[in-house]
């Protein structure tokens, strides 16, 4: 499949110092394209060196720009001339005080300013959004009341709510209000990709990323000797990376596409992992149920027993059938995406010898 690149207008990248936006970036500077980023503070240079050296590496350009997601006009600058816009920010933290105002309203809001300033701006022929599966079911258990026994792009998650998985709630509402503002105009063509969980390595080491956390837990023993069998998808971000591009240049990709390169569970990741890394304290024994039932909101206060009950010991699985078809992806091994995000960890020093 041949991706239609126009190297003579500028993209914009939203979130630009993001896991996922660190290698999008990259793959579009490899294109040659010029790349307009937005972040919080363009004028810190350290913040953005490593961002720099990769445009410095490659026949493209970046520049940078500042924006707040809950600016309305802030994107205006950044998206002028550009074709092709990848809204990427978003808040992704599963632990706060404040759902309301730590999630819903950047999501929902960041969602409406940069497509509002899409419709302002006459150059933007299409936005590709980074959404989630997160948009499609709330917990595993939700798998049992699909048609066909799988998650796929029909499905849309009407379980979450601010006192329940309260991130998957907002990147519901902020796909939602995405579909509803591109449905209302004609000019640009809206492009969702809906990615599992992304693991694999960063351009650096984002350590504040949900992966890279719970790959330090199972890597620093924090989950020895048992870690919990709860189902996830899983992508690698470099896989990721390409889907965004081929939702952007493909000329007929069109609607949500799951992004999802395997159906895995906690304990098989740290089986692969044990593989590569024997001498590490990584899990090698499932925990039970019950305990975590009963221990986890002790530990953990979003670890409530209505997530063990619906997530603990619940399968996932995801239907990439259409982004393999449409997008024409192809999804690396689960050993290579996760060995290579763990040894990125190691040669960081995580771990200690």
């Amino acid at each position: 499949m041949d991706m239609v690149i126009d190297r003579s207008k500028p993209v914009l990248v939203t979130g630009a110092t993001g896991y996922i936006a660190g290698w999008v970036i990259q793959r579009l500077l490899d294109q040659g394209l010029t790349v307009h980023a937005t972040v919080r503070d363009a004028s810190d240079a350290s913040r953005l060196a490593y961002l720099n050296a990769l445009a410095e590496a490659s026949e493209g350009a970046l520049r940078f720009f500042d924006a707040d997601l809950l600016d309305p006009g802030s994107f205006d600058a950044a998206m002028a001339g550009c074709s092709t816009v990848f809204h990427i920010a978003s808040p992704f933290v599963i632990e706060v005080e404040d759902p309301q105002k730590q999630l819903v309203e950047p999501a929902v809001g960041g969602t409406r300013n940069v497509l509002e300033a899409a419709n302002r701006t006459d150059s933007v022929q299409r936005v590709v959004l980074t959404s989630s599966c997160a948009a499609i079911y709330s917990d595993n258990a939700d798998l049992a009341d699909t048609p066909k026994g799988v998650f796929t792009e029909e499905i849309w998650n009407t379980r979450s709510a601010l006192d329940h998985q309260p991130y998957s709630y907002s990147k519901t509402l902020a796909e939602r209000e995405a579909w509803k503002i591109a449905e209302a105009q004609q000019r640009w063509r809206l492009v969702v990709v809906n990615p599992c969980g992304v693991w694999g390595p960063g351009i650096k080491v984002h350590g504040s990323s949900e992966s890279f956390k719970i790959l330090t837990q199972l890597g620093d023993g924090s989950l020895a000797p048992a870690a919990p069998d709860l189902g996830l998808g899983l992508v690698d971000v470099r896989d990721l990376a390409d889907a965004h591009l081929r939702a952007a240049f493909l000329p007929d990709a069109q609607g949500r596409y799951i992004i999802a390169g395997h159906d895995t569970s906690m304990p098989e990741m740290a089986r692969v992992l044990k593989e590569r890394f024997p001498t590490y304290k990584l899990p090698t024994m499932v925990a039970p149920k019950p305990l975590i039932w009963l221990l986890g909101p002790l530990m953990n206060k979003v670890l409530t027993r209505k997530i063990v009950s619906r997530n603990i010991g619940h399968p996932w699985k995801g239907d990439n059938s259409k982004s393999r078809r449409e997008l024409g992806m192809r999804y690396r091994p689960l050993a290579e995406t996760l060995q290579d995000h763990f040894q990125q960890l190691v040669d960081h020093g995580t771990f200690e010898t």
